[in-house]
């Protein structure tokens, strides 16, 4: 079956002006208009917001009498035009793809550290000497194939406590929590703020077979501090997030769901980011016990 393809219509404008284009499109598009920011403005924790020109687009159906449809476009915006000034209207034909399957041409099984390999859950697993930790990320963040967690996950290698609990702070697609249950940690909870992410890890606990010691959530750090979940402290917890928000997570007390003698493992630092961090850790009762880098990334563990 050949590729379908689409006609893109797009225009560069303005804030005050994309309310009125994607009206004008909305007319003619049958599925719906977008409106995207084409620049990121940083934000001091980190995220940053959209800024900067407005790009509103739709696609229309080449073989549903596109002369037509593509002149009223024209002739709208035409009039719209005399009001404020915009520019020509693009058109360009684009090929629909299949984003997932793309994707996932390009993932392949990763070996992490010296006992883990990551396996996309859509794979038939050959059995190694190494353990399998399948996963399907689905919406949530964590494939295993960023620097950030494949530091995590081989700090965790020489740190999980057989038969004792964890906490994953930001738990994503659960790889971590999923880890450590390999490795032999006895009950992992995951939070997370997104429900994708929830959902995501109990998903992926199931393609383990670990999801009876699986405990996943919505929260954070203050929510497990306020008794939400099973536990409320481990020996070992992971928080694999931006920097700034690490910072700001350890100065409301993530420190205190570490149990004396055990250890955090801090990721999603950059290497420029690394002394803000200690900075928090060390006003919060953590010391640096090790540290690891891939790329610009770093990972720490710190014991309190």
């Amino acid at each position: 079956m050949a590729e379908k393809s689409w006609l893109e219509v797009s225009l560069l404008v303005d804030g005050e002006q994309a309310e009125a284009v994607a009206e004008v499109l909305a007319r003619y598009v049958p599925n719906g208009v977008v409106v995207e920011s084409t620049q990121i403005i940083p934000d001091p924790d980190g995220a940053g917001h959209p800024g900067g020109p407005l790009r509103v687009c739709g696609y229309l159906d080449p073989e549903a009498n596109i002369e037509e449809t593509r002149r009223q476009i024209e002739e709208g915006l035409y009039f719209l035009s005399r009001i404020s000034p915009l520019p020509a209207p693009q058109f360009r034909v684009i090929r629909e793809v299949n984003w997932v399957e793309a994707w996932r041409e390009h993932y392949h099984p990763i070996p992490v550290g010296k006992r883990l390999e990551i396996v996309p859950a859509w794979l038939e697993w050959k059995d190694t000497a190494r353990t399998a930790v399948r996963i399907d990320p689905g919406m949530a963040f964590g494939t295993g194939t960023h620097p950030t967690t494949q530091l995590c996950m081989e700090l965790a290698e020489t740190r999980i406590l057989p038969g004792e609990p964890v906490i994953d702070i930001g738990c994503g697609s659960g790889i971590l929590s999923i880890a450590a249950l390999k490795l032999g940690a006895a009950h992992a909870l995951g939070v997370d703020i997104e429900a994708e992410a929830v959902s995501a890890s109990q998903q992926n606990a199931a393609l383990n077979q670990v999801e009876r010691w699986l405990e996943a959530g919505l929260g954070s750090v203050a929510e497990i501090q306020n008794n939400q979940f099973s536990i409320n402290s481990a020996p070992l917890v992971f928080a694999n997030i931006l920097a700034p928000v690490l910072v700001r997570l350890l100065d409301e007390g993530m420190g205190c769901l570490v149990t004396p003698g055990g250890c955090a493992i801090l990721s999603g630092i950059l290497a420029e980011q690394e002394t803000g961090v200690l900075e928090a850790a060390a006003r919060n009762g953590l010391a640096l016990l090790e540290r690891r880098q891939m790329e610009d990334w770093v990972a720490l563990c710190l014991g309190r």
